[in-house]
């Protein structure tokens, strides 16, 4: 019989070494260096205003500026546009309200020297949602003008078949959501060959939407060697795989982490009794100024909206569920005062850009402490005050406290009832006036047979026109007349 030394050298069955295999697993893993993102490397950039005059922008683009009141760069603008004149890449991140749009719009138009062809666009702008397509479209516009350039917008949502006609007489800087822009590529009424520059505004919101595939794949059809400018608040995960990928050794300016919007801002936690819950939701909505409710899905955006209207506030339901068109015309609604109180899911978070939004509030608190403070952001907006309101029973009260701590807030916290003082001292709040706010006009769901024909391709999510797969992917732009480019009916292209 063997000693048991010698169990010791050599193991006899499989016994053994499982069990030296389940100890190695057990052994605790070595800690692994964190790795820091550019942004923490340079901390927070030091640039105070500057002149725009100052920045080497075109004489027209400086003199066009001032026509629209605008005199002096925000810090963002200030830091990035000279840098982004010189053609380095140029990674940043400001909070919201802090003047992106133009930090990366005035170097895209100023720089490019020779006009688009039909189709092929010269500089590229790569946005989440349909709103934020627009407010950078509409941003960029004026300034375009002066130079002789076009800019325009492809989202889902609106005819494709009219896209297809506006790139044909070509656009010198087209702004996107990805979904959209990959169908039009996919059908060839749009080729990125020829993009000299390319913009990614909030990259790291087309993360969390599931985007970024995508984008990877529209940036792998631009030239390498072209210029990329890309914002983005955060750089965790799949966003800082986006800036080793594409972006050649870019200068980085960090104005303020996502926390340091909060700090305009007064916080609230109103703990509120469920059963009271909508008669204080009414009693904010009929308050003076505009107010911003935010809710989780559209089912609650319309319910709500709908049950504000039935007691005199004018309000009304913006999500990814609505046409575009309707959803422009709520927003132009909001803007213009028609309507005083917009009920929101999280398609607004960033997409919307309208000033003077004194309130804002969670109608549920938020999970996740992104969509808190990017939320919150729609408020304080270019450096002006703002009130965030958190309603919250007793069940959530524990959760929310966790997801303030992460988003760096310090809330203020009332035990509030319908009018009662603090909520009126806080939020304005007061009785509605009873009397029903007619509903708006419901949208079509069923088209005329003739209008079928000019459905616009399928794409996918309906806030962001991102493209199907498998069967519809090859289908034409005008739904049954295959690819534009051969449907007889189109007209020839002009500028």
């Amino acid at each position: 019989m063997p000693s048991s030394g010698e169990y010791n050298h050599v193991p006899s069955s499989s016994t053994p070494a499982r069990s030296q295999r389940s100890r190695k697993r057990r052994s605790p893993a070595k800690p692994q260096p964190v790795k820091q993102s550019l942004f923490d490397q340079v901390g927070v950039t030091a640039v105070d205003p500057a002149p725009f005059a100052d920045l080497g922008l075109p004489d027209e683009l400086v003199t066009a500026l001032k026509n629209d009141g605008l005199t002096e760069a925000f810090p963002i603008q200030a830091a990035a546009i000279p840098d982004a004149l010189t053609g380095r890449d140029v990674l940043g991140r400001g909070q919201t309200g802090s003047g992106k749009t133009l930090a990366f719009g005035l170097p895209l138009l100023a720089m490019q020297t020779e006009a688009a062809r039909p189709m092929h666009p010269r500089a590229l702008v790569l946005v989440p949602t349909r709103e934020l397509a627009t407010q950078v479209t509409n941003s960029l516009k004026p300034m375009a003008k002066v130079l002789g350039r076009y800019v325009r917008e492809v989202v889902g949502g609106t005819s494709f078949n009219r896209q297809v006609d506006t790139l044909r007489r070509g656009v010198d800087v087209l702004v996107a959501t990805p979904g959209r822009l990959a169908d039009h590529v996919r059908q060839g009424t749009c080729v990125l060959s020829e993009v000299e520059r390319t913009a990614l505004d909030e990259a790291d919101q087309m993360a969390d939407m599931g985007f970024l595939p995508q984008v990877r794949q529209l940036l792998d059809l631009v030239p390498t060697g072209g210029q990329r400018f890309l914002f983005s608040a955060t750089l965790d995960g799949d966003v800082d795989k986006l800036v080793d990928r594409y972006m050649n050794d870019p200068v980085v300016h960090s104005l303020a982490p996502p926390s340091a919007s909060v700090d305009n801002m007064d916080h609230h936690q109103f703990l509120v009794q469920s059963t009271e819950k909508q008669a204080v939701l009414a009693q904010i909505g009929a308050r003076d100024g505009r107010t911003i409710m935010f809710v989780r899905t559209k089912h609650h955006a319309d319910r709500l909206s709908k049950k504000l209207r039935a007691v005199g506030v004018a309000a009304g339901a913006l999500h990814g569920g609505k046409a575009q068109n309707a959803r422009t015309r709520i927003l132009d609604e909001f803007k213009s005062g028609d309507t005083t109180t917009l009920v929101a899911t999280n398609v607004a978070a960033r997409g919307i850009h309208i000033d003077d939004v004194s309130l804002v509030v969670h109608v549920e608190p938020p999970s996740d402490p992104k969509d808190y403070l990017h939320r919150a952001g729609r408020t304080a907006r270019a450096g002006a005050a703002g009130t965030v309101v958190t309603l919250v029973t007793e069940e959530q009260r524990q959760d929310f406290r966790t997801m303030a701590k992460q988003a760096g807030v310090e809330t203020t916290t009332s035990e509030i009832r319908p009018l009662a003082p603090e909520l009126v001292k806080v939020t304005g709040a007061r009785e509605p006036s009873g009397t029903p706010q007619p509903q708006p006009q419901q949208q079509r769901t069923q088209q005329k047979p003739a209008q079928a024909r000019n459905r616009r391709p399928s794409s996918g999510n309906a806030t962001n026109g991102q493209p199907s797969s498998g069967r519809n992917a090859n289908r034409g732009g005008s739904g049954r007349g295959g690819n534009a480019r051969n449907n007889p009916r189109r007209r020839s292209p002009q500028r």
